[in-house]
């Protein structure tokens, strides 16, 4: 008895796996401008602008019965900061402008919500929670530092189904991360340099299209 109940257990375990749906979304897209500054901190200053540009990247996702969906993604943007800032603090300072090489790499974990209006149409609509991990490089001393931050994020659009197992994908998404530009990353010049106390929240805007592959599941 006790083993017909957990053949049973299994039996319905393996069906209801086999019933889930798995995705591959493959991304590319356009963000925004940006502006990022100091203007919480009397101590440091800074004030630049994250450039536009082409961003891209992919996901793995997990559908659940009820349409909803848990993702991986990563994304990265390759892009430049032009900014005005106070070097050398502690020893009086200079202001200076560079054009500082800016890399933004975004691993996140979303929930998306979808809402099937046909057999091709799907709008969805979703938020994400993880980690940026950011790259700045000044081109005039070659210093380099790397920062991660928390990250969120929020996005919507639709799944337009081209086929059973293809769809192309439109959305447009917000990404941030709070104290992004402060602390972690090196405005200075000298060998050492003064690392900004103050921060700034990064806010990107952008339109994404891409692919959606469902895997058949046998």
């Amino acid at each position: 008895m006790k083993k017909s109940i957990l053949i049973l257990l299994l039996s319905g375990l393996i069906q209801w796996v086999h019933a889930q749906e798995i995705r591959v979304n493959l991304y590319g897209g356009y963000v925004f401008k940006d502006r990022v500054d100091s203007y919480f901190s009397r101590s440091s200053y800074y004030d630049g602008q994250i450039q536009d540009g082409g961003r891209l990247g992919g996901g793995i996702e997990y559908l659940i019965p009820d349409r909803g969906g848990l993702e991986i993604q990563y994304l990265r943007q390759n892009t430049n900061a032009p900014t005005v800032y106070l070097d050398d603090i502690l020893s009086g300072g200079q202001v200076r402008q560079t054009d500082f090489d800016l890399r933004l790499n975004w691993l996140m974990l979303n929930g998306t919500r979808y809402f099937p209006i046909s057999e091709h149409l799907e709008p969805f609509a979703g938020i994400g929670l993880g980690m940026g991990i950011f790259s700045l490089t000044n081109p005039d001393t070659k210093n380099e530092r790397s920062t991660t931050k928390l990250a969120y994020s929020a996005r919507g659009g639709i799944n337009l189904w081209l086929i059973e197992n293809l769809a192309f994908r439109a959305q447009a998404s917000l990404f941030s991360a709070v104290q992004s530009m402060g602390g972690g990353f090196y405005f200075g010049t000298g060998g050492s340099g003064v690392g900004l106390n103050s921060y700034s929240s990064m806010f990107q805007f952008g339109f994404d299209g891409g692919l959606v592959f469902r895997i058949p599941q046998n």
